[in-house]
């Protein structure tokens, strides 16, 4: 087997929270050896974003959550004050044998510390440094801290979710998860892998990569904004209906609810015939999907008549049986019972100091030369520190000196 696609390749992590340590897990999971940076005695922020929590084996309060858990695994755990003198030398000297050095601060904070990409680049001209922010490294808002649902809000994701107008609730709402910050540590990645190739394929030199929610959220709007740009209209909110073919969307049967997205004519054909009500194909109203679009108020209720007559068991076997594309609405719990996500692998266990079988999801990128295979549990806080700091010249003892001046 081939070694993981990033092996040999060395990143400095300074970013909390979410968006930057998952771009870091992703890098991680691909082979590169992450080097973690957090505060000597809290740690990255997230580990105070609980509960629930690992239980300690001695039954001690602890900081390691989900939500820290869930963007760390792989990464060596080194705690330094970056605020004194000689924390800020130990990340110098650290960046000097590094490809990658990543940090979510806010705009100027690091300068003040020397730790900026001006002052890096001068030790280590190749280094690709990647800051992630909320707002980027320019414009009138650069300065601001930025948290997922707030450019949710900014970017206009939350203007086109939620129920439809007239309905009860309707009024912008929030996508669940912190989708923005998921999206922008995609984006992180993408940028560090596209300037490493620039780097070591091209013949390029290092550079500075600029990632934030504000701009991965306006651009993950594609096709809704792309109307707003083609003809000045904002899409309206369309709660559960889908953004294509129509019918689409959420459908109450006699014991639960389903999705369905009817994607062409032929589909629509085809549901008609499964739901008993084949003369709707030829309805001058529905025959083609731009009249359905037109009357979708119409046939949504039609099919939400429909629907009520057999379960949703009964309903998804006809739509497969039909080549009709639908799927029910798993909890958490259903999805990781679904066989195909069993098959699919997309829970892992590791092993990790309070838990022998810790449960996590597993990177989403499949290879065929070079698989992921093992996964290593997210680090205790500091877990790394000493055998980290011994690689730049720290002996037993000035770290243990360090550690009692509470610089590591």
């Amino acid at each position: 087997m081939s070694a993981l696609p990033l092996s040999g390749i060395k990143i400095l992590d300074l970013t909390r929270v979410l968006a930057g340590p998952l771009s870091a897990q992703m890098l991680a999971d691909l082979g590169a050896e992450v080097i973690k940076i957090e505060r000597p005695e809290g740690g990255d922020d997230a580990r105070a974003f609980g509960p629930p929590y690992l239980t300690d084996p001695e039954g001690k309060a602890n900081n390691n959550n989900s939500f820290y858990l869930c963007a760390n695994r792989g990464k060596k755990s080194v705690t330094v004050n970056i605020a004194s003198p000689e924390g800020q030398d130990i990340i110098r000297e650290l960046a000097k044998s590094c490809d990658v050095m990543m940090e979510n601060y806010k705009v100027g904070d690091l300068k003040r510390y020397g730790l900026d990409y001006e002052t890096i680049k001068k030790i280590n001209p190749g280094i690709i440094y990647c800051s992630v922010t909320g707002f980027g490294q320019t414009g009138p808002y650069a300065p601001r801290a930025g948290y997922d649902a707030i450019l949710q809000a900014m970017g206009g994701l939350m203007s086109v979710t939620g129920h439809i107008d007239g309905e009860p609730g309707a009024g912008p709402m929030k996508v669940g998860p912190s989708i923005v910050d998921y999206m922008t540590g995609m984006n992180s990645s993408i940028g560090i892998l596209t300037a490493l190739y620039h780097r070591d394929v091209k013949g390029g030199e290092g550079q500075h990569v600029d990632v934030c929610l504000f701009d991965t959220v306006i651009a993950s709007l594609s096709h809704w904004l792309q109307i707003y740009l083609v003809n000045g209209q904002t899409p309206p909110r369309r709660g559960t209906w889908g953004n294509g073919g129509m019918p689409a969307g959420v459908f109450r049967c006699t014991d639960g609810e389903l999705m369905l997205v009817v994607g062409n004519d032929g589909q629509f054909a085809r549901t008609c015939a499964v739901l008993g009500a084949p003369e709707l194909a030829t309805d001058p109203r529905f025959v083609k999907n731009n009249d359905r679009v037109v009357h979708g108020k119409e046939i949504m209720a039609i099919f939400a008549g429909l629907f009520l007559k057999h379960s949703v068991t009964h309903w998804l076997e006809e739509l497969e049986k039909a080549g009709v594309p639908s799927g029910p609405i798993n909890s958490f719990e259903q999805v990781f019972a679904d066989p195909h996500v069993q098959s699919r692998g997309m829970k892992i266990k590791v092993k990790h100091p309070f838990e022998p079988e810790l449960a996590m999801i597993r990177n989403p990128l499949t290879f065929s030369g070079t698989p992921i295979k093992d996964y290593r549990a997210p680090p205790l806080l500091g877990a790394d520190t000493k055998d980290v700091l011994a690689t730049i010249g720290y002996d037993d003892a000035k770290v243990e000196a360090l550690k009692k001046q509470k610089i590591v």
